[in-house]
C-alpha cells in the first residue's frame, strides 16, 4: 500500500499575497517620501506608516506560512527580495533626502548583494541557513531606518538625530559581522564538499 503523496501547496495563498502587497508598498513608500521633499510633513508620516505596514506584513506572512504549512518556492524567493527592496529603497532615500552618510548605505547594500551572490555560488554544495545573527541584523536595520524616517527631532529635539545615528551604526556593525559569519559558513561548505569529492576541478 503506497503512502499518500503530500498535498502541493498552492502558490496563490495568503502568505504570498502579503509578500506581494509588501512589494507594492515599496513604490508607494518611495513616492510619499519624495513627495515630502524633506519637509517632515503629512507625506513624511504617511511614508513612515507605509514602511511600518510593510514591515508588519513581513512578520505576518512568515508566521502564517509556517503555522499553516504555506511555504512555497515563490515565497522563499519573493520574501527576501521584498525585504531588500524595502530596506534598500529606504537607505538610498535617507542618504539622498536626509543626508544620512552614503557609506552606511553602501556598506549595508554591498553586504546584502555580496551575500546573495555568495548563496547562489555555494548552493550546489548546500544551503546557508538564516542565522539568529541575520535575524537580529534585520531587526536592527528596521529599527534604525524607522528612527531615521520618523521626524522625531522636530518633536523631541536634535538629540534624536544622534540616537538614530547610533542605532544605525550598531545595525551596520551587526550587518558586517553577520556577513563575515556567512562567508565562514560558505568556506566550510566548500571545504566539506571538496573533502567528499563534490567539487569538480
Amino acid at each position: 500500500m503506497t503512502s499518500p503523496q503530500p498535498e502541493k501547496v498552492p502558490t496563490l495563498n495568503i502568505a504570498n499575497v502579503l509578500t506581494v502587497i509588501r512589494v507594492l508598498l515599496v513604490p508607494l513608500f518611495i513616492w510619499l517620501l519624495l513627495l515630502d521633499e524633506g519637509e517632515n510633513g503629512v507625506a513624511r508620516w504617511l511614508a513612515v506608516l507605509a514602511f511600518a505596514v510593510a514591515i508588519y506584513t513581513d512578520k505576518l506572512d512568515g508566521d502564517i506560512a509556517r503555522s499553516r504549512g504555506l511555504i512555497t518556492n515563490f515565497g522563499k524567493i519573493a520574501d527576501p527580495i521584498a525585504d531588500k527592496l524595502l530596506i534598500g529603497s529606504a537607505l538610498v532615500l535617507l542618504s539622498v533626502i536626509d543626508g544620512m552618510p552614503w557609506w552606511i548605505t553602501i556598506v549595508i547594500l554591498g553586504r546584502e548583494l555580496f551575500i546573495t551572490v555568495l548563496r547562489f555560488v555555494v548552493i550546489r554544495y548546500g544551503v546557508i541557513p538564516a542565522s539568529r545573527g541575520g535575524k537580529l541584523k534585520t531587526v536592527l536595520q528596521t529599527a534604525a531606518v524607522l528612527l531615521y524616517l520618523m521626524p522625531l527631532a522636530d518633536l523631541l529635539g536634535g538629540w534624536m538625530e544622534w540616537v538614530a545615528l547610533a542605532a544605525m551604526l550598531i545595525a551596520v556593525a551587526v550587518t558586517v559581522i553577520t556577513g563575515v559569519d556567512y562567508v565562514i559558513q560558505a568556506v566550510r561548505l566548500h571545504s566539506g564538499a571538496r573533502g567528499t569529492g563534490q567539487v569538480q576541478r
